[in-house]
Order: structure tokens, then C-alpha cells, then sequence
């Protein structure tokens, strides 16, 4: 069928990890719609791009013991819900996933002898030197024990993307396009059922480079940066792809109380969000 094809192209050279796509379903489908999913939705949906049930319940397991996922049972199925304590983690993701980006005020320089530099990475900072760091200023709580410094923008603005390896990410955001762009033409004739796992992994693909991306004013970037490109695939795609992918959400995803609903106040909200954002 030409629809699992254009499937199967997206998903070359994904190297899908089974914990981390498990997230993105909770993410983008459960956590709106009541938060709890039954595993044999979960196991379906997983092997539709390749991940086994074995892999799934081994992921789950470990998403459990991350505090990520809790467990419970209902006669002889077995539910995840969210852990609570992933709650503001998942939130956050959401906001920068369907939300208008929020503008810098200055900048964070930060000393922070005791952040190392894969902290400092997840945490979206450029490295200066030693133990100073920077990031844009969108009043993100301080790592422990370090000293901040508030800072406005430096004249020289277009200086500041070289405390990054911003060439790893202009990559990223180089493969995504390629790797999503037969969705434009393609997405509105996709059954249900295919719509739903290509914007499962159109999320998951974005998801991966966004929460790694500082999101640097314009002038910090370089002149041939793809992130607002990509930005914009992003919002076509999930809006295009969405009456389909809901339909079968209302007809497949099961629940503890039974299927979940098509649409949710909260997932309208997300398609609301995103028609209104221009950047």
C-alpha cells in the first residue's frame, strides 16, 4: 500500500528507541485525553512503526521504575497513567510543542563549578569557558549552587551562537524536512489509522531536536538556520494530519473507562495554539 511506503520512509533511519516513543504517545495522545491508556493500545500502536511487545512492556517497566509511568490494574488488563512526578516535565514539552515560542528577555550568564557539560547540554547552554555558561533568558530556575548574572543583548549579538554546536542541530532539522515533507502532499489522504502514526512520529522526530534546540534570537543564528523551516512543517503537518488521527483515537484507544474521547477541551486547545503561532 503506498500510504505504509511513505510510513516506512519516515520512519529510515529513525533508530526509534521503544521508552522514548512510548513517551511521545502519553505525550501527544494520552495526557490530553485523561492520562491513562490500556497496553494492548500502547503494544498495537508500538508495532505499527516496528517496536515489539517485548520491547514495550521492557520500556514500560522501565518508565515505571523512572517514575515516569504508574501502573494499575482492572480485572485482568493492565493501565499506565502518568506518574505525577513527570507531570511539569511533560508540560513543558507540550508548551514549546504547541505553543507560540516566548521571547527572550537578555540573557542568563551563569558560574556553575559543579554543572557538567551533558547537564549543561540538556539544559540548553552554550559554554563560554570553565565554569561559565549562557542561555537565553526566559526565567528558567537555576541549577543548584550557581551564580547568575542578567544580562541584556550584547551589540555584537550575532557572536553569541558560537558557544553552541549549532551545526549538530541545523542537521536534525535538515533530515526532518526531508524526512516529512511527502507528508504535505500525502497527509489529507491518509486513512485514520496511518494518520495517527505519522504525526505520532512527525511529534516524536520534532520533540527530539526542539527540547535540544536553545532557541537563539534571530541575529544569534546562522544566516541558513532551518529551525523556523521546520517550525512551520511542524504546524501544517499536525493540523493537517489531525481529523484523521483523532477519528482513530475515538475508535481504537482504550482507556480505563473505555475508548478515549476523539477530542478533548485540552487537545483542541493544542490545534487552537498552533493555528495561532508565527514562529
Amino acid at each position: 500500500m503506498a500510504e505504509r511506503g511513505l510510513i516506512d520512509g519516515i520512519l529510515q533511519g529513525m533508530a526509534l528507541r521503544s521508552a522514548a516513543f512510548i513517551v511521545t504517545v502519553y505525550g501527544d495522545v494520552v495526557v490530553p485525553r485523561g492520562g491513562v491508556l490500556w497496553t494492548g493500545t500502547l503494544i498495537e500502536v508500538c508495532e505499527r512503526v516496528g517496536i515489539s511487545e517485548s520491547l514495550v512492556r521492557t520500556a514500560v517497566s522501565r518508565l515505571v521504575a523512572a517514575h515516569r509511568l504508574r501502573g494499575e490494574r482492572l480485572g485482568r488488563r493492565s493501565y499506565y497513567r502518568l506518574d505525577a512526578s513527570a507531570q511539569r516535565e511533560f508540560d513543558q514539552a507540550a508548551g514549546l510543542l504547541y505553543k507560540a515560542e516566548v521571547p527572550a528577555q537578555g540573557w542568563q550568564i551563569l558560574h556553575a563549578p559543579d554543572l557538567t557539560e551533558d547537564e549543561a547540554r540538556h539544559q540548553r547552554m552554550g559554554h563560554m569557558g570553565g565554569a561559565v555558561f549562557i542561555r537565553p533568558d526566559r526565567g528558567q530556575p537555576l541549577p543548584e549552587g550557581a551564580l547568575v548574572f542578567r544580562a541584556p543583548d550584547p551589540p555584537e549579538l550575532g557572536r553569541i551562537g558560537q558557544f553552541w554546536d549549532l551545526s549538530v542541530l541545523h542537521q536534525r532539522y535538515l533530515d526532518m524536512l526531508a524526512r516529512f515533507a511527502p507528508l504535505a502532499e500525502a497527509g489529507a489522504a491518509l486513512s485514520d489509522e496511518m494518520a495517527l502514526i505519522a504525526r505520532l512520529l512527525l511529534v516524536h522526530d520534532y520533540r527530539g531536536v526542539l527540547l535540544r534546540d536553545p532557541r537563539l534570537p534571530q541575529p544569534a543564528l546562522p544566516p541558513d538556520w532551518k529551525g523556523h523551516e521546520a517550525r512551520a512543517l511542524f504546524r501544517r503537518l499536525y493540523r493537517q494530519l489531525s481529523p484523521a488521527a483523532e477519528r482513530w483515537i475515538g475508535a481504537q484507544f482504550e482507556g480505563s473507562d473505555g475508548l478515549l474521547p476523539e477530542k478533548t477541551a485540552e487537545s483542541e486547545a493544542r490545534l487552537a495554539d498552533l493555528s495561532r503561532t508565527t514562529s
